[in-house]
């Protein structure tokens, strides 16, 4: 049901506009070009609204020492650019641009592009852009999301199971409640002290600042995190309320479990995109929806170990999930379709990939949840059976009593009042230790739930990842959004064969620098700077992402330059491409550049 569900909505819903995960659209000036006079400024143009940081932009001369620039502002096209100031006189060459800015839905998004004043450097220095992502803080970072993704399922889910199957052994599921409140209070903490490093970049310690920390309290994803921390103080003064008075779960707890829900959507994809109030209002609810069940089934593991459960209350629990699963499979089907957008995006994304092996670890939920449903019917028969036999005892030893005197049965008085025992009787059995009904039915039972709760925390730990992946829709749309680029790609590849004089570099014209047919030019340079006659040049192409290549671009010797009107390259991405120097008969070196084909 839930794979042809999907199949549907794809097939239905083609492709709209990006959803959450900022992607960078357009670049003014372009990646690559090569203007002839310095811009004032430089502009950003994203899939969705972004936020800045003090460090948004790194803008890095010829020599790989960083401008002064203005502060980062967003431009003439609202709050989807990013915008800064570069200072009134550029050097000639290329200069390096590193950006970072936070998307609408929290999640930081970085690169890097160059563009040439004048004419393109003749080496570029390799250098620091900036920091671009710490390795420990991401981890810790991710590691708090997990834990509050398991916590707050083990809050909701026990609060609902215990309300609906009102087990017998309520301290363990106190000590329950007790875990997942203070397991998500220390979550949300950690978060709200990485909140500020893991946007910038930094290390751990960069939280200890003063700036991180207003920064954190200021920003959108940090006041959601305080609007966490305010409901789960709330949620402690519930349930220490409800303990004291001995009640049940009611509807101050639902809108407990339900302002908890929205803190998520309101701070990952959901937030962001298309059909904002729809997707938070579906995150919210597939969020509920997965806390009952996995919460749930982890309170009724335990409850199944420690206490004995009747299975009515497992009835009603499997009802539950039930309900649960069927707004999970509608949510998460909205969701796939507003992340995905098309069909190609399943597999041809990181998110669709991560999407396909979350719905495979649902799929296998699914059929251990079918597989408990099964040992709760059958430990319902047992017990039943049972309940009916011991109720047909009863009736038989009411019906044995009525037909007896009350002084018991009178027995015939002198020697024939005490007959002798045949010896042909058999002496009564010793009664033996009494089986529980079910008890096979019991132990099956929980070998199930205990592997739905496993893969239960394999689904959450994928969704997790799915929450900090960009998403196929927004892929697309940026694919889509990068305009053309207009006029040839130039690169200067420097070379040194190692001789007296063997040094200069060589000019490559690639025109327009797209797929298809291509012209390319390339000018051999000297020591002096002026154009040198060389005895052999060759240039080959590869593309190694897919395996392609070299392709030979057959240069022809024109008269002072190199040449070929008919360089066909068929497929965009980054090739390699290496020229082949030979300044004499015996010396000869080869470099390799990168060039983009667009």
């Amino acid at each position: 049901m839930l794979l042809g569900t999907l199949l549907v909505l794809f097939l239905l819903g083609g492709t709209g506009p990006a959803a959450a995960h900022a992607a960078l659209r357009a670049t003014d000036p372009e990646d690559g070009s090569v203007l002839k006079s310095a811009p004032r400024d430089i502009t950003l143009t994203f899939t969705e609204s972004v936020g800045l940081l003090e460090d948004s932009f790194r803008v890095l001369d010829p020599d790989g020492r960083r401008l002064r620039t203005g502060e980062p502002e967003h431009g003439r096209g609202g709050a989807e650019t990013a915008r800064v100031t570069l200072p009134a006189k550029l050097a000639e060459g290329t200069y390096t641009v590193a950006w970072r800015v936070v998307s609408a839905d929290s999640h930081p998004v970085s690169g890097a592009f160059t563009f040439s004043v004048g004419k393109p450097s003749l080496t570029t220095a390799t250098v620091d852009t900036g920091p671009t992502e710490d390795p420990a803080t991401k981890s810790l970072y991710n590691i708090a999301r997990y834990l509050a993704y398991l916590a707050v399922a083990l809050l909701i889910g026990t609060a609902t199971f215990t309300a609906v199957c009102r087990p017998p052994d309520a301290p363990v599921l106190h000590r329950l409640l007790k875990a997942g409140w203070w397991t998500l209070l220390g979550a949300t903490l950690a978060l709200l002290v990485l909140r500020a490093p893991y946007e910038s970049g930094e290390g751990p310690l960069g939280a200890l600042s003063a700036d991180s920390v207003t920064r954190t309290l200021t920003g959108r994803p940090g006041e959601v995190l305080l609007a966490r921390l305010a409901l789960l103080l709330v949620a402690a003064l519930y349930l220490l309320r409800l303990a004291r008075l001995r009640k049940p779960f009611g509807w101050a707890g639902a809108a407990l479990a339900v302002g908890l829900a929205v803190t998520w959507a309101a701070g990952e994809h959901a937030s962001a995109g298309i059909q904002v109030p729809v997707a938070m209002t579906s995150s919210a609810l597939h969020l509920m929806a997965t806390a009952v069940w996995l919460g749930g089934l982890t309170a009724l593991l335990v409850t199944l170990y420690r206490a004995r459960l009747t299975p009515a209350a497992v009835a009603r629990f499997s009802r539950v999930a039930f309900v649960s699963v069927t707004v999970l499979v509608v949510t998460g089907v909205y969701q796939s379709w507003r992340g995905l957008g098309s069909w190609d995006a399943l597999t041809g994304t990181t998110y669709g990939r991560l999407l396909t092996l979350k719905l495979a670890a649902v799929a296998l939920l699914l059929g251990a949840a079918a597989l408990s449903r099964r040992w709760t019917a059958r430990l319902a028969t047992v017990d039943a059976e049972t309940a009916e036999t011991a109720e047909t005892v009863v009736e038989a030893e009411a019906a044995v009593r009525e037909k007896v005197p009350v002084g018991g049965p009178s027995l015939p008085e002198g020697p024939e009042a005490a007959p002798e025992p045949s010896a042909a009787e058999p002496p009564e059995p010793e009664p033996s230790a009494p089986v529980e009904a079910g008890s096979e039915q019991r132990s099956a039972l929980r070998r199930s739930v205990l592997a739905e709760v496993a893969v239960g925390a394999a689904v959450l730990a994928v969704t997790t990842l799915l929450t900090s992946t960009l998403p196929g829709r927004a892929v697309a749309e940026a694919a889509a959004g990068t305009p053309a680029v207009v006029g040839a790609s130039v690169t200067n590849v420097p070379f040194d064969v190692g001789t007296p004089g063997g040094h200069g570099k060589v000019q490559v014209t690639i025109d327009p620098g797209r797929v298809g047919d291509n012209s390319i030019e390339a000018l051999v340079y000297g020591p002096d700077g002026g154009v040198s006659v060389v005895p052999e040049l060759r240039i080959s192409f590869t593309l190694p992402a897919k395996d392609i290549g070299p392709v030979d671009a057959e240069l022809t010797d024109k008269g002072g330059y190199w040449g070929n009107s008919f360089l066909n390259l068929p497929i965009a991405g980054k090739w390699e491409m290496k020229v082949t120097v030979r300044t004499t008969e015996v010396d000869q070196v080869s470099e390799t550049r990168t060039v983009v084909i667009r």
